[in-house]
């Protein structure tokens, strides 16, 4: 696969991750942020957030197990991971994150465990997407030009 070709498929992927929804514009301003000097600084910032995040799964799964239910506790919680989401622009589990909290408040117990099911499946979809696209991305090297999403 020549280099256009290579780049042109990483640019697909991503476009395609916005138009399924999966990404937001924060992802853009991380990409910017991006240079000659740290090349897979994205890549790096959404590892990190993998790694903070599978912590904060493991405690929503610990404390969803107790009873009763400590709505501030998950609710505290899931502020962090709606944070740490927002800063990569993970617009699918950001807003499973939001509709979790909305269960919180309500204090309901079942609404919270099938909003975090659904919020799991996302961010294990948005986990593997990501990993593609950061493995054509390596592939394809460097990029002269931007492709920016419409």
């Amino acid at each position: 696969m020549d280099k256009i070709h290579s780049l042109r498929q990483v640019a697909a992927i991503k476009h395609s991750l916005f138009d399924q929804g999966y990404l937001d514009e924060q992802f853009i301003q991380l990409e910017e942020l991006q240079d000659d000097a740290n090349p897979n600084f994205v890549e790096e910032i959404v590892t990190l957030y993998y790694r903070d995040s599978s912590r904060l799964i493991t405690n929503l799964d610990q404390t969803l197990e107790r009873n009763p239910l400590d709505f501030n506790k998950l609710d505290t919680i899931m502020h962090q991971f709606k944070g740490s989401s927002s800063s990569i622009g993970a617009k699918k589990v950001k807003a499973e994150c939001t509709l979790f909290r909305e269960y919180c408040r309500a204090r309901n117990g079942e609404g919270c465990r099938r909003s975090f099911q659904q919020m799991k499946k996302e961010y294990a979809t948005l986990r593997k997407k990501l990993e593609t696209y950061f493995q054509m991305a390596r592939q394809a090297g460097p990029k002269e030009t931007a492709f920016r999403p419409k």
